[in-house]
């Protein structure tokens, strides 16, 4: 089953680069003064690597991701932004060795500036915002000594995002984006806090259509 979600991401993401299969006629419509943005695709999520106590690296990893944005004009746009379903990490300590595995779902709200007219073939953009990732299903217990549930915080801070979009025609659009996510959740022994934040400060690099109305 995971094989048969990561090649539907690697589809998902081909036919982000090939508008020619969305390709229609125009017209006399245009993209201008449309308000309402939605966006689906896949994202992957590289996390630094970011040392704790007994933690080396955490892995990236992908997963689907959905936007749906709302354009005050041509160029101004708040976009809320977040995963589909989470995103699987394996944790590993030094020398490699895999010490477990731990999975997170973020959500954003940013807001963004569209460069030029919306009818422009390629048009980049830039965002800012609030980010919230919240982590489960931690399975990462030899960590701790003692053996209590070793477990992460939510995540929250600062979203940055650059990407540019391009124009099918005036509904249909392929997108490509980055985002770059402040994270430094807390680590956590038998629910109580440790004091101690793992540096994971994750880049996400994510393909994807949207349509626009």
């Amino acid at each position: 089953m995971r094989t048969i979600k990561i090649m539907s991401f690697a589809v998902l993401g081909a036919l982000a680069l090939s508008p020619a299969a969305f390709a229609q006629d125009a017209g006399a419509d245009t993209a201008s003064g449309k308000r309402f943005a939605v966006v689906g695709g896949v994202t992957l999520l590289q996390p630094k690597s970011g040392p704790a106590t007994g933690i080396d690296k955490v892995d990236g990893g992908p997963a689907p991701t959905l936007s749906a944005s709302y354009y005050f004009n041509d160029n101004v746009a708040v976009e809320l932004w977040g995963a589909a379903d989470k995103f699987d990490h394996r944790v590993r300590t030094s020398g490699g060795a895999k010490a477990g595995t731990v999975e997170q779902q973020p959500l954003a709200l940013s807001a963004q500036y569209h460069f030029g007219a919306a009818d422009n073939v390629f048009r980049p953009f830039v965002g800012g915002g609030y980010y919230q990732s919240n982590f489960s299903n931690e399975k990462i217990d030899g960590l701790a000594a003692s053996g209590d549930h070793v477990g992460l915080r939510t995540a929250k801070g600062a979203i940055g995002t650059v990407g540019v979009d391009m124009n099918i025609n005036s509904t249909w659009f392929a997108r490509a984006d980055a985002r770059y996510m402040h994270a430094r959740p807390e680590l956590s022994v038998a629910g109580a806090g440790t004091g101690e934040k793992l540096k994971l400060d994750p880049w996400t690099v994510g393909f994807g259509i949207g349509a626009r109305f």
